[in-house]
């Protein structure tokens, strides 16, 4: 039986009203193109939950965009929840919400933190011009510890190892995640690096990509695979030098929010 969901760790979604005069200011004006209506979707990271990405969403809320922030399954409940999802079901979710933006809005993009920025890749890479562009906060596309090789055999020994969660170096905030690595949801996701690590040349969107100076979670080394050989040619590294793993939470959050902001603006064509 799965847990109840956590407060604070419920999924968020919020549309913006279609402007009822836009067919008729397009008719009158048919040489001026109708100002884009754009969607974000924000993905959250592994064993952590929508808590991590809600005041970003909110952010992007008061912009004027649209948005899906949904909880990926077995997460933001009980990690025993989580030992029987998969990476499929993990990217499931997030396209499931991606075409339901797609659905209602000119542009979306996405948005990640940690594997949240691996599944955004993946969208990416799958869906080509319909992802209008990527913003990637710590996104991991490799194993770091050389432990993740024995995951395989160890998942067999053990369901789970202490977590990676609440790596944030902002006094007084945490993250809503769990306390627990589930083994068998790790090796599934393994599964995933390696899959979005092989296909990155097919990345063709303007990215933004953040990462933390000091990462005990996801080792730098990841930002530069993912420079090295994704084909974008509208590329922007920023590096958030104050805030750890979780930077959505952390000291240079607002930077994080800002340069987002900034970017999908600048990247549908909405001016300032």
């Amino acid at each position: 039986m799965t847990a109840p969901v956590l407060p604070g760790a419920e999924p968020f979604s919020h549309d913006v009203p279609a402007d009822p005069d836009a067919d008729q200011a397009t008719s009158d004006t048919a040489n001026t193109p109708a100002t884009p209506r754009v969607g974000v979707l924000l993905c959250h990271g592994f064993t952590g939950s929508p808590q991590s990405m809600r005041p970003w969403a909110e952010h992007l809320v008061a912009a004027g965009f649209g948005v899906r922030l949904p909880r990926l399954p077995g997460h933001g409940t009980d990690w025993h929840d989580m030992q029987v999802t998969t990476w499929a079901d993990w990217y499931a979710e997030v396209d499931r919400a991606f075409h339901e933006l797609l659905a209602g809005y000119d542009r979306v993009f996405v948005v990640g933190l940690s594997m949240g920025g691996t599944l955004a890749l993946r969208l990416a890479e799958r869906h080509g011009a319909d992802v209008a562009g990527l913003v990637l906060v710590n996104a991991s596309v490799k194993p770091d510890k050389a432990v993740i090789k024995l995951v395989p055999v160890l998942k067999h020994l053990v369901p789970s190892v202490p977590g990676i969660g609440n790596a944030i170096n902002k006094k007084g905030v945490s993250e809503l995640a769990y306390d627990r690595v589930p083994l068998k949801a790790l090796d599934s996701f393994a599964g995933g690096w390696r899959t979005v690590q092989t296909d990155l040349p097919k990345v063709t969107q303007p990215t933004l990509l953040f990462r933390s100076g000091k990462d005990p979670v996801v080792h730098p080394s990841n930002s530069a695979v993912i420079l090295s050989r994704i084909s974008s040619t509208d590329v922007t590294e920023q590096v958030l030098e104050k805030s750890s793993h979780v930077a959505t939470l952390d000291h240079d959050a607002d930077q994080i929010y800002a340069g987002s902001v900034e970017f999908v603006r600048r990247v549908a064509g909405l001016g300032n």
